[in-house]
């Protein structure tokens, strides 16, 4: 992961835990206290899951830009060496036409 994710996620857990321990600690009934924890953690859990899934689409994206990439290296390596060939072929036929 980057620096910027692993910023990025602290900062989402240090506002999490922060968050939690001050529902915690407000002065409210029980059963507020809870649902305001449940609906703030499922609140979070829902934010933290879209992180990880743009995290995962992002490498997706660079995994396939490097194939993309490397596939264009390949490929421009096999004509280069295809024209060689050729040349070659070219330069050994002339050889073989000077030589009779």
């Amino acid at each position: 992961m980057s620096k910027n994710s692993n910023s990025l996620i602290a900062f989402l857990i240090g506002a999490g835990v922060g968050a939690t321990l001050g529902i915690l600690f407000a002065p409210d009934a029980g059963n507020n206290t809870r649902d305001k924890l449940s609906f703030k953690l499922s609140k979070y859990k829902k934010e933290l899951e879209d992180l990880i899934e743009d995290l995962v689409e992002g490498k997706e994206t660079h995994l396939n830009e490097a194939k993309t990439e490397g596939k264009r290296v390949i490929s421009d390596a096999k004509n280069k060496a295809e024209n060689l060939l050729s040349d070659v072929n070219k330069l050994i036929d002339q050889i073989n036409q000077g030589n009779n």
